[in-house]
């Protein structure tokens, strides 16, 4: 199983390249950073990152064709391509903090995101290409410049019609927080989908993206899962009733705004929700304790693997640099 890692966005280029040389010292497969409204631009701050390591992939997750259109986002993916020598990547997806910010709805979700695979796959430099889908339009893109392999296209993925698409058209998919089981259930799914478009014969991935919050000090980790847990898919009821009722979830549900604002205030408790629900979401989400408790993390990603996850994504918050460190000297070699 490859394991890669998340960097915070806001970090800057140098930052970022010094980190992905760690992360390549420790045996990361990957290294990712957000698209967000407000943070750097993903592509231009890992140049610095390209140019510093030489194994390491390289990419951005997850970006949307809603605030950006997709021959932008191929631009941004080609030239942060051309930097790293063929080890870009990008997670494609139908969502994410911008389009609430500008006022988007992300309608045809699955049209939307199936057209940008397809553009971005679809691009061949030395070839004019063309598009007339339904939603996106292009008219001879051609980036004669960009000679590097082509990168390969994953999707951010849950449910069923996304599932289906991203089989027939991308190179991987990424799940987000789910736990082993429904990992098993999502990956059977797309397997029969590869199947069903005689796919079966090249390789694709299945990740699963999780948090990382593992210090010295359990209450410190405790409390910036906690903190964060309005942005690990949260509002599922489908994933939230394999570990609390319904009534559970409609608490959740119901404290949702302030479940996201924890981040903004730095808090990690909500009034109206038990500690208990907090603590059960960080408990059965996400990966959150002590060193100590690493052997039962990795544990859970055996069965992870089991489920047919091919690689995990691990996201990283206030310490990266340890992190690093502790995956590589604990994670990496037990899952080898």
């Amino acid at each position: 199983m490859n394991i890669d890692v998340v960097l915070n966005a806001l970090s800057t280029p140098a930052e970022l390249a010094r980190l992905a040389l760690q992360a390549e010292a420790c045996g990361v497969g990957g290294v990712w950073t957000a698209s967000y409204l407000a943070s750097r631009d993903p592509w231009s701050n890992l140049v610095a990152a390209a140019q510093a390591t030489r194994r390491v992939g390289l990419g951005a997750i997850a970006v949307n064709p809603y605030d950006t259109h997709p021959v932008r986002i191929a631009t941004g993916l080609l030239t942060l391509n051309e930097y790293a020598q063929g080890r870009a990547r990008i997670v494609v997806g139908g969502g994410g903090e911008a389009l609430q910010a500008l006022g988007i709805k992300p309608e045809r979700r699955v049209r939307a995101v199936g057209e940008c695979v397809e553009i971005l796959k679809g691009v061949n430099p030395g070839t004019p290409f063309s598009f007339e889908g339904q939603i996106y339009q292009v008219q001879n893109y051609n980036p004669l410049w960009a000679k590097a392999p082509k990168p390969p296209i994953y999707v951010a993925v849950n449910k069923p019609q996304m599932l289906r698409m991203a089989a027939r058209l991308g190179d991987g998919v990424m799940l987000s927080d789910l736990t082993p089981p429904i990992c098993k259930e999502r990956i059977g799914w797309v397997r029969d989908h590869l199947r069903e478009f005689s796919r079966t014969a090249g390789p694709f991935r299945y990740y699963n993206f999780l948090a990382w919050h593992v210090y010295a000090d359990r209450e410190r980790a405790i409390r910036e899962a906690k903190m964060w847990l309005g942005y690990r898919g949260l509002f599922r009821r489908w994933v939230l009733n394999t570990f609390m009722t319904d009534a559970e979830y409609d608490v959740i549900e119901a404290h949702k705004a302030e479940i996201y604002g924890m981040v903004p205030k730095k808090t990690w408790s909500v009034p109206g929700v038990p500690d208990a629900l907090l603590d059960s979401c960080v408990e059965n989400l996400t990966l959150a304790g002590t060193p100590a408790d690493i052997p039962r993390f990795v544990a859970h990603l055996r069965k992870m693997r089991d489920a047919g996850c091919t690689d995990i994504v691990l996201e990283l918050h206030d310490d990266p640099a340890e992190g690093i460190r502790l995956i590589g000297e604990h994670v990496i070699p037990a899952l080898k």
